[in-house]
């Protein structure tokens, strides 16, 4: 979502919404879709992430607060293109400059949240977010606090939004082969030293990511409808089975969280 939302900051802030169209009417979350209409003529300001919400401040005042979850994409179609169809479509945005704001998603599980007067605390779960991993005061004592006491496994805590926010399925995968820790160790029982390891690896990953355009595994990509290469530098994610690029040894899987996890037996303890 950080990468989107650097690609937005280049081209909406600034612009007046001209037309707004729902196109599923289940998206606008504690909004009956007509609401929705009272963008119309506010001008985009700041844009800022939390987490994997995406906020965009309206001037003069007003909140969208956009999840894309599992499949949604945001795409940017510049005023003069036709533009490829969007079978899944289901919000776009006009603005008065030129330009389209397009909100794809195929299995429909996207959310939108109209705040009128800007107060994103009427998010439900927006408020309750950790702390942002690369934020600059984020540090291993930070992470150490989240980890400590916890019996659940290291990685189910990297991916409770209540303790870190923004972190996903693969970059915890990721960081944890980096630093070199089981995905399933009791998150308490990590030491200072593999708490400051995985503090690195985690902001590591995070930051490659990011100068990479994120990962396209199914049908993420930028606003521009590019794929991102950071699926091209993944040392355990998705390889389940094949060689670590590290050790040799097989890489194995398990389930944690419900979510696929894929390690390495030997360079991870």
């Amino acid at each position: 979502m950080e990468r989107i939302r650097r690609e937005l900051a280049q081209v909406l802030p600034g612009r007046q919404i001209a037309r707004l169209e729902l196109l599923e009417e289940r998206l606008p979350q504690r909004t009956r879709p007509e609401a929705l209409q009272e963008v119309v003529g506010r001008r985009v300001g700041r844009l800022r992430r939390r987490g994997k919400y995406l906020l965009i401040q309206l001037e003069p005042e007003g909140l969208l607060v956009l999840h894309l979850r599992m499949s949604g994409r945001l795409l940017w179609q510049e005023s003069g293109g036709e533009g490829p169809e969007h079978p899944h479509l289901r919000l776009r945005i006009t603005f008065a400059e030129g330009g389209q704001l397009l909100l794809v998603d195929p299995r429909r599980f996207a959310t939108l949240f109209w705040i009128p007067h800007g107060d994103e605390g009427q998010v439900p779960g927006l408020a309750a977010l950790g702390p942002e991993p690369l934020s600059r005061g984020f540090t291993s004592r930070h992470l150490g606090a989240a980890l400590a006491g916890r019996r659940a496994p290291v990685k189910a805590v990297l991916l409770d939004q209540r303790r870190l926010a923004g972190v996903g399925n693969i970059y915890a995968d990721e960081a944890l082969f980096r630093a070199g820790i089981r995905p399933d160790r009791r998150a308490g029982s990590l030491t200072p030293a593999e708490v400051r390891r995985l503090h690195r690896a985690l902001r590591h990953v995070l930051r490659k990511g990011i100068e990479l355009g994120g990962v396209t595994v199914r049908s993420y990509t930028g606003i521009d409808g590019a794929a991102g290469r950071f699926q091209e530098t993944l040392q355990v994610y998705g390889r389940r089975g094949e060689p670590c690029r590290r050790c040799g040894e097989t890489l194995a899987g398990m389930r944690i969280g419900g979510r696929s996890t894929v390690y390495c037996p030997r360079c991870q303890e």
